[in-house]
Order: C-alpha cells, then structure tokens, then sequence
C-alpha cells in the first residue's frame, strides 16, 4: 500500500475506495462483499474483508441506504409496560437482526389507545423500516394491524390469537392449565388466579386456561384478580385476599406478581407453600433464588424473538442458505418449593 492510498487526513475515516484501492477491486465488488452477495469468489471477497479490517471500515448505513434503496431497518413495536418477557424477546430480536446485517428502531405505545398505537406504527413506517415486529402487544394493537394494511412484512410475538398467520405462538392456555392442573394434582380445589392487565393478550389467554382448567377438573373458580404484572401488585392483593379468601392456592399471571403474593403471606404470618402454594408464569431468572424457590411455567423469550426475526426476513425474500430455525421451546412447568398439598 503506498503513502497516497493512505487516507491523507487526520480523522478521516476511510471509504469504500480506499478499501477497493486497498483490495485491488472496483467499489462496486467491495459493495457486494458489505451486502453479502454470493456471486462473488472467495478468495476475492477475502481479500476484500482483509482490507475492511486493516483500514477499520465501518460501511455508511445511510449511504447504503441511498446506493440499494434498502434501510434494512426493522421497526419494533413494544408494550407501553416493559417485563422480563418482553425485554428479553427485544434482546433476541436485535441479535438475531444485527447477525442477519438489520437494525432495530423500537418505540413503546404510550397507551393502548387507537390513536397512540396508530401513531407509534406511522413513526415507525416515517423511518422506512422495511417490516415490523410487535412484541407482545396489547388486545387492541393486532386489529389495527390488520386495518392498517401495511405495505412491509409484520410478523406479531404473541400467544395464539387474532392474525395467527403472521403470529409467533406461544400457547399460554395450554401453559396456564398446566399450572392449575399441577396445583389440583397436589390436591388444591380453591384456587384463585391473580390475571395481568385487561387489554394484554398474554393475560387474557392465561386467564383462559385457568378457566378452562377449573371447569375441566369440575371446579369452582373464583374471579379473578385483574393486575398490573408487578410485585407491588402482588403483594396488595395478596393482603386483601388473604384476608377475605380461604384459597389453598394461587396461580399468579406471572412470577413478579407471585413474588409481591408471597411477601405478602409472610407478611400476615403464614407461609409457603404450608398455608398457600403459589404458582407463577415466565420463569424469571430469579424465580429459582427466591424463597422459596417458585413453581412457575417456563417459556424460551429468546427462541420466541430469535424465531419473530428468521419469519420476517423470510417475509422480506432473505435466504437462509438451506438452514433450518429451530422452533422455540414449548411453554414447560417448572416445579419447584413454593407449591405442595394442601394441609388436611
């Protein structure tokens, strides 16, 4: 390399045509390389791949952008209330993204509201993003999808509902059955269930299934409780129910509301499992290290983002070169010490 294939300013970051002088090619094969074209030889694109890590290239997104007519942006559509699910679901969907050469744009609905979900799609769609994920959406936000008629790909990481075709699925009812079934086994007949918020989708069909399963088992269910997903939730409820409930067990909509439920026994001066068993939903990561460790329904976050990405890039006509996605696991109970029979 001579002294005037060198970029001459302090700075100055290098560009494709000092990789192509660099590489010994023209700009237009260092683009293919950047853009993962096949039609290339190998030793070629090697030694185009050389020259970007020498020089410490970083390709220009925008001006990629302008040069394919590709952003290759996927725009996410996230809850207005953040969990463990769905912060761990955004994780894999920005590794899996980033592996495949995308880029995320996320926004966050402020309310469920027509108007807000409707304008939290158009600030995506203003970006140019070339398909949409929605991640756990609310109840309202899949109907406007559908009304929307949006002209790029949109693929929708919920439990089985509306626009099916185009949803990741994790079957939280069959998961929720599990978890009353698991509790009637033990040989609890009062079961309450603390569900999450109204207009989320997730709550609703684990609600569902905890129906569904008392009513299978000939059981009375008792109404439930609608929360918010927190602890401090969890544990509010837990003192006033406590109070006025005489119920064996509890099947929380997820693990912080089992988590605020249980402080809230020991609060009064019972304990669990003893007095109570509880079972929760999501398998947090702390859900082994509390005490006592919590029963709860496992469900693969990662596999469930990793797989919402693999169906939109198919969508969008990107090849997988032959390789198979594997499908996330299914929803698995995780039995720990925080459920055992009731006393006689």
């Amino acid at each position: 390399m001579s002294e005037t294939d060198i970029p001459d300013a302090v700075g100055k970051a290098p560009s494709i045509r000092d990789v192509a002088r660099l590489a010994g090619v023209s700009y237009q094969t260092v683009s293919r390389v950047i853009n993962n074209s096949p039609q290339l030889r190998p030793e070629t694109a090697a030694r185009v791949r050389d020259a970007i890590a020498e020089l410490k290239f970083v390709p220009n997104q925008a001006a990629r952008a302008l040069a394919t007519s590709r952003t290759r942006l996927i725009g996410v559509l996230g809850p207005r209330t953040t969990t463990h699910g769905v912060s761990a679901m955004v994780q894999a969907v920005e590794s899996a993204a980033r592996s495949a050469g995308y880029r995320l744009t996320l926004t966050n609905l402020g309310t469920s509201a027509p108007d807000d979900v409707r304008a939290s799609i158009d600030h995506l769609m203003q970006q140019s993003i070339e398909g949409l994920i929605a991640v756990a959406p609310q109840t309202r936000v899949v109907p406007i999808l559908d009304e929307m008629k949006l002209p790029v790909p949109v693929r929708i990481v919920s439990s089985t509902g509306p626009a099916a075709s185009a949803a990741v699925v994790n079957d939280q009812v069959a998961g929720a059955r599990a978890a009353v079934r698991h509790l009637v086994e033990l040989g609890h007949s009062r079961i309450l269930h603390i569900a999450g918020p109204r207009d989320w989708i997730e709550a609703d069909h684990r609600m569902r299934g905890y129906l569904a399963e008392m009513d299978a088992q000939d059981l009375t269910p008792r109404p439930p409780v609608l929360g918010d997903w927190t602890a401090q939730f969890g544990f509010e409820a837990g003192v006033e129910l406590l109070r006025t409930e005489d119920a064996t067990a509890v099947f929380a909509g997820n693990d912080h509301m089992a988590l605020g439920f249980m402080h809230a026994v020991r609060a009064i001066g019972r304990s669990v499992p003893e007095d109570v068993s509880v079972v929760g939903f999501d398998d947090v990561p702390e859900a082994a290290h509390l005490w006592p460790p919590l029963t709860t329904v496992r469900q693969d976050f990662a596999g469930i983002g990793r797989r919402a990405v693999w169906d939109l890039l198919a969508d969008l006509g990107v090849s997988h070169d032959g390789e198979t996605m594997p499908e996330p696991d299914h929803l698995r109970l995780i039995v720990r010490s925080s459920t055992a029979p009731p006393r006689r």
